[in-house]
Formats: structure tokens, C-alpha cells, sequence
């Protein structure tokens, strides 16, 4: 799968340039590798997930995630992960470091926070797990949508839909759920930019165009 950009022809704001890692040297970068944890630093999350429309440096994807297992007991597992530069996305890494097997007998309800949409690959292999395991229900709130004008990722979005996916844009009650969720906030109440809700609504728009259209 190709490495998963955003803005990649952008002018690098001042911002980026204060708070990204992500502009170093390819030597730089470390190892390649999906990360797997129960919280992030504040400053990835304040990072990653912040809903900007051009978003120079953010070139991975964090991907917050909930599982909650309904049978004879219901059991609930929590965490985040992240694509360190890594050739697998993870929301494919998912399904083979997280939610590694499917129970056909019980059901899943699976709630994904991603910093951005997923690319045309991911969202093709995503819709085809979902069909082939109708008893998982996933739901993927996502901070920003990637590459969102491109026709591949607009149909990844409605394959998506039509496999049962529920498609949201991250607002402020969800923003305020991650911080207190996945992100090491060292007791501090999450305190959102400016423009946030307005930029929530923006991409909600689109995403709702983008899935109405045939």
C-alpha cells in the first residue's frame, strides 16, 4: 500500500514547524514498525488529530480504537496505535496486532478515532473484512478526511457505507472522550483550538456529499 501523505506539496506552516516531528530526513525517521499502546503523549494527540485542512507533516495514521465483546460475558479492550512509518496502515495492522481473530458466534462492536480517513487501499480491505464477518460493527469517527477531492478515496468512503461501516467526524464530545481515553493528559481537561467545531462541520458536509452521491 503507498505510504499515506496528506499535503504533501503544501507549504509547511509555522505551526508544523514547531510541533512536527514528521519533516526529518528518511534516515531519520527510525524503525519501521506498527506501535501499539494504552495512551498517547498530549502532544501527538494535540498534533495528529488536530482537523486543519492542509495537513503538512501529518504522514501516519493514530488510530484509537474500542472493542467491546458481547457473548456470555461481555469484555471490553482499549487502546491506540500508530504507523511508525510503517508500509502497513493501521487500520490494516487492526486486524492482525489487535482484533486478531473473529468469533462467529459472539458480536463485536468495534469504535475506531482516526487522525485521518482511511486511504482507497485500507477502506477496500476494511469493507471486505466487514462482509465477511457481519456480526463486527464498526464505527470510525475521524479527525480529518484524507485526500478527500480524490474519486478512488470518495468511493473507498461509500464502500465503506454500504458494508455497514458508520462513517462520523470527530467533534468536540469526541475529542474530549479521546483525551480523557487514550491520551496521557496528566489530569488536565482537553482545551480545543480555535476553529475546531467550525472545521468538524466542514469535513461533516463533505463526508455527507461524498456518501449521497451514487
Amino acid at each position: 500500500m503507498a505510504e499515506k501523505t496528506e499535503g504533501a506539496n503544501k507549504e509547511v506552516d509555522s505551526e508544523d514547524k514547531v510541533e512536527g516531528t514528521e519533516n526529518a530526513d528518511i534516515t531519520d525517521l527510525g524503525p519501521f514498525e506498527i506501535v501499539v499502546g494504552q495512551q498517547m503523549p498530549s502532544i501527538f494527540f494535540k498534533f495528529q488529530f488536530k482537523n486543519v485542512e492542509y495537513s503538512s507533516g501529518r504522514n501516519k495514521t493514530f488510530l484509537c480504537y474500542s472493542v467491546e465483546q458481547q457473548g456470555a460475558e461481555c469484555q471490553k479492550m482499549e487502546g491506540y496505535m500508530e504507523d511508525e512509518h510503517s508500509s502497513t496502515h493501521a487500520e490494516e495492522a487492526f486486524f492482525t496486532e489487535v482484533f486478531k481473530e473473529c468469533n462467529g458466534s459472539l458480536k463485536y462492536s468495534i469504535i475506531w478515532h482516526v487522525s485521518s480517513s482511511p486511504c482507497a487501499a485500507c477502506a477496500s480491505k476494511i469493507a471486505e473484512y466487514l462482509k465477511k464477518c457481519p456480526n463486527v460493527h464498526l464505527t470510525i469517527f475521524m479527525a480529518r478526511l484524507f485526500m478527500w477531492e480524490e474519486p478512488e478515496i470518495q468511493q473507498g468512503l461509500r464502500l465503506l457505507k454500504a458494508a455497514g461501516c458508520r462513517l462520523r467526524v470527530m467533534k468536540a464530545p469526541e475529542y474530549n472522550y479521546c483525551w480523557s481515553t487514550y491520551v496521557e493528559n496528566e489530569g488536565e481537561s482537553f482545551v480545543p483550538w480555535e476553529d475546531l467545531q467550525t472545521s468538524s462541520l466542514a469535513y461533516e458536509g463533505i463526508l455527507n456529499e461524498i456518501l449521497q452521491r451514487a
